[in-house]
């Protein structure tokens, strides 16, 4: 599973590092932070044109240019940025709320138990299929966290690890997004609520000896094809989804600070003494 991560590096230098324009309010995502958990913003990667409706027809399901700060209303990254023909950027970095809330929600308080979604069963949760299909995005984190246990038994307090791309790069993590507004309120009113899931695969070697699950790492190559529009033929989304290959991530011990969600700097991501 992935439940925590770190995204300290400023917005403007990941836009730049990935190719993406910025979208007009980042709100809290854009501040530093060393310990973030499921409910709170995250930096998601998009493509900006993914303006459908959610699944079902719901006419109101919202899209990525339709307010809510993410609006492709550009940013210090635009100029570096890959654009389409009629000069938007193809990849647009934004802010969302970490944990899922599917279009079809009655509360919002789904999304708090939905921060993952295991790459095996994608295609048959109700709360995922029609986002795998239609709205892709990429978790962007300069690290996360993961317990090891201490023992065999697994009892007794664990250890924290802190995670990282072994090339120094910024970690982006298949992830999966959705538009949520509230039914019980007036249509016109209805605040948007976009959300994310981070999805997780088996544990490569990197991780097996910590934790059996781990977040699918997406390679720079694989980017746009997470991107693209549309499903994944079933070979092309089992190749991306796989576990990452030896070597891909380094980790080290670090505070059991970490533990609590209240601890925050960056002193957290340092090797513990």
């Amino acid at each position: 599973m992935c439940g925590r991560i770190a995204l300290y590096t400023p917005p403007e230098r990941l836009a730049r590092r990935l190719g993406a324009g910025l979208a007009g309010d980042l709100g809290d995502a854009a501040e530093p932070r060393w310990n973030i958990p499921p409910t709170q913003t995250v930096l998601a990667l998009v493509h900006p044109k993914r303006e459908k409706a959610g699944a079902g027809g719901a006419s109101d399901g919202g899209g990525l240019s339709d307010g809510g700060g993410l609006s492709d209303g550009g940013g210090p990254s635009d100029e570096v940025a890959s654009t389409d023909e009629t000069g938007h950027p193809e990849r647009l970095l934004a802010s969302f709320r970490w944990g899922l809330i599917p279009w079809w929600a009655k509360d919002p308080s789904i999304g708090n138990k939905q921060f993952n979604a295991r790459a095996e069963t994608l295609e048959k949760r109700s709360a995922f299929r029609s986002a795998l299909a239609e709205r892709r995005c990429l978790v962007v984190a300069d690290g996360f966290y993961e317990w090891k246990a201490r023992s065999d038994s697994g009892s007794g307090p664990k250890t924290p690890l802190y995670f990282t791309r072994s090339d120094g790069e910024p970690l982006t993590f298949a992830g999966l997004w959705e538009t949520w507004r509230d039914p019980t309120q007036p249509r016109e009113t209805r605040q948007r609520i976009h959300s994310c899931t981070i999805v997780t695969t088996a544990a490569g070697p990197d991780v097996e000896a910590v934790h059996n699950r781990m977040p699918v790492v997406v390679e720079p190559g694989d980017i746009d094809t997470w991107l693209a529009s549309g499903p994944l033929d079933p070979r092309t989304l089992g190749r991306v989804l796989e576990p990452s290959p030896s070597g891909t991530l380094s980790s080290l011990v670090v505070s059991t600070r970490v533990n609590s969600v209240k601890n925050e700097g960056p002193e957290l991501v340092e090797a513990s003494r």
